[in-house]
């Protein structure tokens, strides 16, 4: 038989997990793009996606909305390489209900394209940086930094075409990282691309 000290150890330890199971479902549901639904940019907003991105602290916890007419679009999560190649046909997981919720349940860095043709290339594309559950970020990996490789100059997204002189709202300095950095190879541009992502 338990006695009294057995009993109220058990209910200390009932109380604990069930604050740790209220905590871990507080996580804020942000739509992406905020007014703009999920569709190819405008030509006066084509970094909307990534802007958005550096606009919202996420963390553990939190969902992304994607809300698009699903006859003529969707969202696929993919891989950092699928995200830089804007490659659909592999992907983590695909959903085109029109009304689409991605959990971030994973600290690091996780990519979202069209699965609409030519949309990704058009910028139809998000990445989103998860901090660790203490607010740090983990590092890039050789992966992370390949996503954010400057797309070939023929198929970069409408809006894009004066990226040497960097994005609408880039940190001050960014061109001039980039173009220190133009002789020096894809990886040290995509790693400072990626940094400007972080801002």
């Amino acid at each position: 038989m338990r006695g009294p000290a057995s009993a109220s150890a058990s209910l200390v330890a009932a109380a604990a997990a069930l604050l740790l199971l209220v905590d871990g479902c507080g996580g804020a549901m942000y739509k992406v793009g905020d007014l703009d639904a999920w569709g190819i940019p405008p030509a006066s907003k084509p970094d909307v996606y990534s802007r958005w991105a550096k606009s919202i602290h996420f963390a553990l916890g939190d969902s992304i909305w994607f809300l698009y007419p699903p006859s003529q679009d969707s969202v696929v999560q993919v891989t950092p390489r699928a995200f830089a190649a804007c490659a659909a046909s592999d992907p983590v997981l695909k959903l085109d209900d029109g009304n689409s919720v991605f959990n971030l349940t994973t600290p690091g860095r996780v990519y979202y394209i069209s699965a609409a043709p030519g949309h990704c290339r058009k910028g139809q594309r998000l990445a989103v940086d998860v901090p660790m559950a203490n607010g740090t970020y983990l590092p890039p990996t050789d992966n992370d930094l390949a996503a954010f490789a400057p797309m070939p100059a023929a198929e970069a997204p409408a809006g894009f075409e004066s990226a040497a002189l960097g994005p609408a709202g880039a940190h001050p300095s960014s061109a001039a990282f980039r173009a220190a950095a133009a002789g020096a190879g894809s990886v040290v541009l995509a790693a400072l691309s990626f940094a400007v992502f972080l801002q």
